[in-house]
């Protein structure tokens, strides 16, 4: 069986490996690509396999069933077998998908590979599609050594509780899970590398910063345009491809979204994040199985950010994590449309040196592990979190702190600035005075050292040995 892996797909190192040896086994394999919209699932797939499918269709969005089975009978048609009228229903409809392959297997005895994109949106209400795609699998797919079911889906709340958490016959039957994460800072740059984008890495990590490392935004750069003016021209002029994008982002991820929207506008109201029962009291919703339900379905999809604090386990934080939705609520929602150069116009405003200190500490804890390997502790078992709290004096808050195993903790404070960052008298100061509160409060016996992860490094002065490590943006692309 030859080898499919392609060489040219950016990142995703661990992801081809997987399909490879799927797709090389000696068994049927069933794999479930899902992740947030937007981040690459379908071209993945699509490339990797060069359109090498015995079968591939595309569900259609807010399609009834009659139009769904009509868009079956066409791509069964497509890979060469036609027929006469539109299957009745999703059981006619994957019967004549095992004959598909049946017979391509008379003149093919490669791994037959059937690739069905945006699966949720076949099922639709009172079909039966999950029954049928359950009988097809069940039956007849997991029997067959030569055959390669792949899945995914913008509707990631679907796959979870439909697929990934089934208690029926659809039950561990999955062969690969697969969650698709956004590109690093690193693959970031490699894509735009590949796309003759040539900025220096400030300007790469102020554009994660706008929209994280999702790919398919980053594909509507243009490389003759500034950062700048690719911002505008994406997210504040009129009717700018990515303006309207919260809309359908979230009907699409997670269908009727109202309570979604409701915890997600909570949540941008508070930078360091609530517990459950304060965003219930401040989003006014009912703290029902929907709400627990919604809660879980964000954090799976890494829409929102959940932790414990420091000393309190059980107490979860939930903070928002997702750079474009940040963007939105600080941003566009409000000036999208008005100005059709507002970031330029804006970039040294102070609302928009806040955002950028507040996103800045977002970035780093989506990259603990390059700032992990920074320190020196990547071999170290580490657990991760925030803090805050008082001694009965004085309050202290601390963003990110890792509580590491052999007896030590890292106090990190995140500094996003155009230049080496400057310690002086009363920074310095107000860090042994956060250091006195923390450990005052929590009663720890582990060693505090203080890390600074700043853009640039550390400038060294009287009062810049308080740090024990220095961890800057090029540790981040490592």
């Amino acid at each position: 069986m030859t080898s499919m892996n392609r060489t040219d797909i950016i990142g995703r190192v661990n992801e081809l490996a997987t399909l490879e040896r799927c797709y090389q086994s000696k068994e049927a394999e069933f794999v479930i690509i899902y992740g947030r919209r937007r981040v690459g699932k379908t071209y993945l797939v699509n490339e990797f396999f060069s359109d090498s499918f015995a079968f591939k269709l595309t569900g259609l969005y807010k399609e009834k069933t009659a139009g769904q089975l009509k868009n079956f009978q066409n791509a069964l048609s497509d890979y060469g077998k036609t027929l006469k009228k539109r299957p009745k229903d999703w059981f006619d409809a994957f019967s004549e998908l095992k004959s598909l392959v049946i017979e391509k297997r008379k003149s093919n005895h490669d791994k037959k590979i059937i690739f069905i994109d945006e699966l949720p949106w076949l099922d639709t209400p009172k079909s039966n599609f999950l029954s049928a795609f359950e009988a097809f699998w069940n039956g007849w797919g997991a029997q067959q050594d030569d055959v390669m079911l792949i899945v995914c889906g913008s509707a990631t709340t679907w796959i979870t509780e439909k697929l990934l958490h089934n208690v029926g016959g659809l039950f561990n039957r999955a062969t690969q899970r697969l969650y698709l994460l956004p590109f690093t800072l690193h693959e970031t740059e490699l894509f735009l590398k590949s796309r003759r984008i040539e900025w220096n890495r400030y300007t790469i990590t102020q554009l994660y910063m706008i929209m994280g490392g999702i790919p398919y935004y980053l594909k509507m750069l243009d490389s003759s345009l500034s950062f700048s003016e690719n911002i505008d021209r994406l997210f504040f002029k009129e009717k700018g491809m990515l303006w309207n994008e919260f809309s359908v982002l979230y009907e699409t991820l997670f269908g009727r979204s109202e309570i979604y929207l409701k915890i997600i506008s909570t949540l941008a109201e508070k930078k360091s994040g609530l517990t459950r029962d304060e965003i219930a009291e401040k989003g006014k919703l009912n703290k029902n199985g929907d709400f627990s339900k919604a809660l879980k379905n964000l954090a799976d999809c890494n829409f929102v950010r959940t932790y414990d604090t420091f000393g309190k386990r059980g107490q979860t934080i939930y903070q928002l994590s997702d750079y474009y939705t940040l963007f939105y609520f600080r941003f566009i929602k409000s000036g999208a449309g008005k100005d059709e150069h507002f970031w330029s116009h804006s970039m040294n405003l102070p609302s928009v040196t806040a955002w950028m200190g507040y996103s800045f500490e977002q970035v780093c804890k989506d990259h603990l592990p390059q700032i992990k390997e920074a320190i020196g502790i990547d071999d170290v078992l580490t657990y991760t979190c925030s803090w805050y709290g008082s001694d009965g004096d004085s309050k202290a808050q601390i963003d990110l702190l890792i509580d590491r195993r052999d007896q030590v903790i890292n106090l990190c404070e995140i500094k996003f600035s155009l230049s080496e960052y400057n310690i002086s008298n009363d920074y310095e100061e107000a860090l042994r005075r956060k250091i006195s509160v923390f450990r005052n409060a929590t009663k720890t016996r582990k060693a505090i050292q203080p890390v600074l992860i700043s853009t640039y490094g550390l400038q060294s002065n009287l009062h810049s040995s308080l740090i024990h490590k220095v961890v800057s943006f090029e540790d981040l692309f490592a």
